[in-house]
């Protein structure tokens, strides 16, 4: 079973994040910030991964703290679980509709992190504080903390953030998945390289 867990003190937050994998989709989220905390179950549950997550931050202040480092322990956790990457398929992409929203997410655990959001010019209002922004810099913490490419698109961004985000989380849950799957059929890393750091 592919396992992690990983915790995160600093002066401004206590993040805990515990990871399967493997595991059966159960999830239990507590952020502080319930959309991200909501948005994060559909992310376990469309990824089949067992995932808790605890976070203590100065939301008294803002959300940028803990939602930045949520998204670098989170990337941590997951770098850790897959080890060497041993027998991963590696690729993972995934395209799901939300009403009028279509968000496709493309993801390549290769090492070396990098994240794009590629969106239209539709705008989208903040819910509770949180806003597009906000993922933004969740994502870009996970893609360069986990080492993978990630790129994102979002058509059309809605007023909505809720009904903007949900299909990403959901394909991002997806992709991942298809992304950590071990092929039988591989032998050792998948890279012609021989590594994947």
């Amino acid at each position: 079973m592919r396992k992690a867990t990983v915790v995160r003190k600093t002066k401004e937050t206590e993040i805990t994040v515990k990871l399967n994998v493997d595991g059966k989709a159960k999830s239990k989220i507590n952020t502080g910030i319930g959309l991200l905390d909501h948005m994060l179950e559909l992310f376990a549950f469309h990824g089949l991964f067992d995932l808790e997550i605890s976070a203590k931050g100065d939301l008294k202040v803002d959300i940028h703290h803990t939602n930045e480092d949520i998204g670098i322990v989170l990337g941590q956790a997951f770098k850790k679980a897959l080890g060497n990457k041993e027998g991963i398929r590696r690729f993972g992409s995934a395209t799901v509709p939300m009403e009028e929203v279509v968000a496709s997410v493309a993801i390549d655990i290769n090492g070396r992190g990098f994240f794009k959001l590629n969106k239209d010019s539709g705008l989208t209002k903040p819910s509770d504080g949180y806003d597009l922004k906000d993922v933004e810099h969740l994502f870009d913490a996970f893609a360069n903390n986990l080492g993978a490419n990630l790129v994102i698109g979002i058509k059309p961004a809605v007023a909505d953030l809720h009904t903007t985000l949900e299909p990403v989380f959901k394909a991002l849950g997806v992709a991942l998945d298809q992304a950590t799957i071990i092929d039988p059929r591989r032998k050792g890393v998948p890279s012609t390289k021989g590594i994947i750091d």
